[in-house]
């Protein structure tokens, strides 16, 4: 029927034809009630009937348009026709189509004057007296079509509201998912750049101090492959940790640990000073010492000054020292790394990243998804600072 609109309309048509030509030879006057073929309609109005009945397969296309003639024809049966034939089912079907497909104010200005002018003109210059059961059967069709028209056209406008309106959701749901897989992502790229940048960074420095002094001094080489083994098993524990995360829900085998924080601070610390980075710490967090941070927070702040130290190690000249302060500020942690540049700085204000590297960006997003801050760029006199600032709420 969607396919073919127009062969349906046609069979709708010549379904109303035969129920009027049927009904027309039906005298609703009979002694006993309605009598059948005690009367036969005239030519000129099963002219009517068929003309009217033609114009319905377009009822669709033109709805107004069909009405108008409908009306018309309706209105020469009821002034003409003796016996009347019942060509009024013409208009009552196209004011329903024009009322199912219109809004309800065009309904109810077409409605009302279709119901007026057709029960008035019947009434009042019709062969039959005003009073009669057909005039008021007119008023009643046509009257029921307009309100039958305006329900189905409310119900369409719902479900169409509430198809549009479970798409949307569904819509909303996909770009939420995405959205949150997306930062689910870059939370584990961060994570994962961060623990292959520091560990991969300290194995290349104690891995070399093994290669020059294994032939003069085995004693230190063991030592720097010690720390070598050290950072490793370091590395491997974290990524095994950050791995974790990609495991379906449930897996007895996922790392419950917790993420490294500002507690075990002196232990990364001490990864660099194994490395020959002199590193001073200071952590002042006052009264609210005794609160623990957020964990966003605390991990955060621990990362900063990860990546900050492996910056550090990898473009410092040598000689290079830094100094690590993380204090509380209002309702804030301010973490700052200095670094003075060692013997043979770089005085490029360029970024720590040459290599196109992501440990900068990654800071300064960690920061901005907490709502904090971040700024990373060179010392007036050599050497540079990162500086953090972490909302606690």
């Amino acid at each position: 029927m969607r396919d073919h609109p127009l062969a349906t309309d046609a069979v709708l048509a010549f379904g109303a034809l035969v129920a009027m030509v049927v009904a027309s030879f039906a005298d609703p006057h009979g002694e006993y009630g309605p009598t059948f073929g005690t009367r036969t309609p005239e030519p000129f109005s099963l002219v009517l009937m068929v003309l009217g009945a033609a114009t319905l397969v377009l009822r669709r296309r033109r709805p107004r348009a069909v009405l108008a003639v409908a009306v018309g024809l309706s209105l020469l049966e009821l002034t003409t026709g003796e016996p009347r034939a019942p060509v009024a089912m013409c208009t009552v079907i196209a004011l329903y189509t024009v009322a199912s497909r219109t809004d309800r104010p065009t309904t109810w200005k077409l409605g009302l004057l279709t119901m007026a002018g057709l029960t008035g003109v019947a009434m009042l210059a019709g062969p039959l007296p005003w009073y009669s059961q057909e005039n008021l059967g007119i008023f009643a069709w046509t009257g029921m079509a307009a309100a039958a028209g305006d329900a189905v056209r409310s119900r369409r406008a719902f479900i169409d509201a509430i198809q549009e309106r479970a798409e949307r959701a569904e819509r909303t749901r996909e770009e939420e998912a995405r959205r949150r897989v997306a930062e689910e992502r870059l939370r584990i790229a961060r994570d994962l750049h961060d623990v292959v940048a520091h560990h991969i960074a300290l194995v290349n420095v104690q891995a070399g101090v093994a290669a020059h002094v294994m032939d003069k001094r085995p004693d230190q080489a063991k030592e720097a492959l010690a720390h070598v083994r050290d950072a490793s098993r370091s590395a491997l524990n974290e990524l095994r940790a950050t791995l974790g995360l990609l495991r379906q829900s449930g897996d007895p085998e996922a790392p419950t640990e917790p993420a490294p924080g500002l507690a075990v601070l002196d232990d990364l610390v001490g990864t660099f000073r194994h490395a020959g980075l002199p590193v001073k710490v200071m952590v002042q967090l006052g009264p609210a010492a005794a609160v623990p941070l957020p964990a966003a927070v605390d991990l955060a702040a621990y990362r900063v000054i990860q990546e900050a130290l492996t910056n550090v190690r990898k473009h410092a000249g040598p000689g290079a020292g830094a100094e690590v302060s993380v204090v509380r500020v209002g309702g804030s942690v301010e973490v700052t790394v200095l670094d003075d540049g060692g013997s043979a700085a770089d005085p490029s204000p360029e970024p720590r990243d040459p290599g196109g590297g992501h440990g900068l960006l990654g800071m300064r997003e960690r920061a901005v998804a907490l709502g904090g801050s971040c700024f990373a760029g060179p010392r007036f006199g050599g050497g540079y600072r990162v500086h953090a600032i972490l909302p606690v709420g």
